[in-house]
C-alpha cells in the first residue's frame, strides 16, 4: 500500500510561521515522523509540497494507479481552489484533508473548505499529530475496503 502526503502553499515555512497556529516543527521533521508512522503501519509513503496550484493538481493526477490514498493539507487552497477540488474528485483516490490549526476557530473565510467534500474525512486542529491520525485512519479505511 502506498500513501502520498501532499502539502500546499507555505508549508515549507513550517517552524518559521505563527507557532500558535502551526507549531514549531519543520516540514522535514514532520516528514521524518510520518516515515516512522508509515513503517509501523507497513505502508510506503511519498511526500510532495508546492506553492503552485497547478503542480498540486498535476501530482494528484499523476498519483492515479500509483497510490492507494492521499493525505493532503491544501493550506490556503482549501478555501479557494475549485481546480484542486476537481483534481481530487476526478482522481478517485481516497483522501483525508488535514490542517495543523483548527480552521473552524479562525477567520470566517477559513471555515469554508472546497476540498473536504471530496475527501473521505478531515482532521483539523491537532497540530502535526493530525497528519499521523490522518494516515492511520486512511490506512484503516483502505484495509477495510480491500
Amino acid at each position: 500500500m502506498k500513501i502520498l502526503v501532499i502539502n500546499g502553499p507555505n508549508l515549507q515555512l513550517l517552524g518559521r510561521r505563527k507557532a500558535e497556529f502551526y507549531g514549531t516543527g519543520t516540514l522535514a521533521e514532520l516528514e521524518e515522523t510520518l516515515k516512522g508512522v508509515a513503517e509501523s503501519l507497513g505502508v510506503d509513503v511519498d511526500f510532495f509540497q508546492s506553492n503552485h496550484e497547478g503542480a498540486l493538481c498535476d501530482v494528484i493526477a499523476d498519483a492515479i494507479g500509483k497510490f492507494d490514498g492521499i493525505v493532503i493539507n491544501p493550506a490556503a487552497y482549501t478555501h479557494t481552489s475549485v481546480a484542486l477540488r476537481d483534481a481530487l474528485e476526478a482522481a478517485r483516490i481516497p483522501a483525508i484533508e488535514v490542517h495543523l490549526s483548527n480552521i473552524n476557530a479562525r477567520d470566517e473565510f477559513r471555515k469554508i473548505s472546497l476540498t473536504a467534500p471530496v475527501c473521505i474525512g478531515q482532521i483539523a486542529g491537532l497540530g502535526a499529530d493530525g497528519y499521523e491520525w490522518a494516515m492511520r485512519a486512511l490506512v484503516k479505511k483502505l484495509k477495510e475496503r480491500s
